[in-house]
């Protein structure tokens, strides 16, 4: 729930924000993109109480990094024409003369960037304000949370949108999901724009990003993108990283003259991103007798995609609902 911090709770640590480059053209995470962005939109316009809000966002890319693996964190964003230049608002190619050092490419268009510590307890409302009921259990399988309706009758479906968890949970024992570890810095210090890199040269396991969340969230430093590390303590070494490359591509943040010492850190923290090869889970299944919807597995580009995924998983539970005749989840 909104507020608890734990290493496989991903949702409280990540540095949501749109497009980061995920998603390649043609695929479903294309699609899902595709369909949230115009929600996300919506929500930053016209509800401020969400905690989000729109950024200039720059996409630098390095020649270095084009023939990376195709699961490598940033792959797509610095693309002279990525597909989403039609999507998002302002895009537009950044001239070689305006390119920091090492950087062989870029973009700039208009992206959102979340709060949170705000966003999930928003959503959280916005659920009870259509009468969702919340409950706190431990279930050891999935097919448990069907006893757990608070009305005392047995669900006619259980959505299982249990993230990492899913790869332990009884009935769905996922082995495709594998964590890959994340680690921030979050400062006060403000960059003036939202920027990722396609790339590093501190380790394979390493990406540059930075931005700065709404109402008063502090500027996220990123980052890590370590595969099957389940570690949740910050390595200070890693953050000591994080914080020159940031500098290194963006001296704004720190007075003219300073290091990593001109940074006024807020906190450390780890999330574990819930990634699942061959992608999202999103279908309906049968297990014990109990039917279930899966919307599980989406990495570290789940608020990017939300709204589109949710809008198949809800086809599949309406479908499922249909034939059962109830509608009690």
């Amino acid at each position: 729930m909104p507020g608890d911090y734990d290493i496989e709770y991903c949702s409280p640590w990540l540095e949501p924000t749109t497009n980061r480059g995920f998603a390649k053209l043609g695929t479903q995470n294309e699609r899902w993109e595709r369909a949230t962005w115009p929600y996300l939109e919506e929500l930053t316009r016209n509800h401020p109480e969400a905690g989000i809000h729109f950024q200039d966002s720059l996409a630098y890319g390095r020649e270095k990094d084009r023939d990376a693996a195709p699961d490598r964190y940033i792959s797509e964003i610095s693309h002279r024409t990525p597909w989403f230049k039609d999507v998002l608002p302002n895009f537009q190619h950044i001239a070689d003369d305006q390119l920091p050092p090492g950087i062989d490419d870029g973009n700039k268009f208009t992206s959102v960037c979340i709060n949170t510590a705000i966003y999930l307890p928003w959503l959280v409302g916005q659920c009870r304000n259509n009468g969702v009921v919340f409950k706190r259990g431990f279930f050891k399988h999935v097919k448990d949370a069907a006893e757990a309706h608070h009305s005392g009758k047995k669900a006619d479906l259980v959505v299982n949108c249990t993230g990492l968890s899913s790869k332990t949970l009884g009935g769905v024992l996922d082995n495709k999901l594998y964590p890959a570890r994340g680690q921030i810095v979050v400062v006060r210090n403000e960059p003036g724009a939202m920027v990722s890199l396609s790339g590093t040269d501190d380790g394979e396991g390493e990406v540059g990003y930075m931005m700065t969340r709404a109402a008063g969230g502090g500027t996220v430093l990123g980052g890590s993108y370590q595969i099957n590390n389940w570690d949740p303590i910050p390595d200070p070494n890693l953050a000591t990283r994080i914080m020159k490359r940031a500098i290194a591509v963006r001296p704004e943040l720190v007075a003219k003259g300073q290091g990593i010492e001109g940074l006024d850190i807020i906190r450390h923290g780890v999330g574990l991103r819930p990634v699942r090869e061959g992608g999202p889970r999103i279908e309906a299944d049968i297990i014990d007798g109990v039917a279930v919807v899966h919307n599980y597995g989406h990495g570290g580009y789940g608020y990017q995609t939300s709204f589109g995924c949710a809008q198949d998983a809800v086809a599949l539970v309406n479908n499922v609902l249909s034939r059962k005749g109830g509608a009690k989840l």
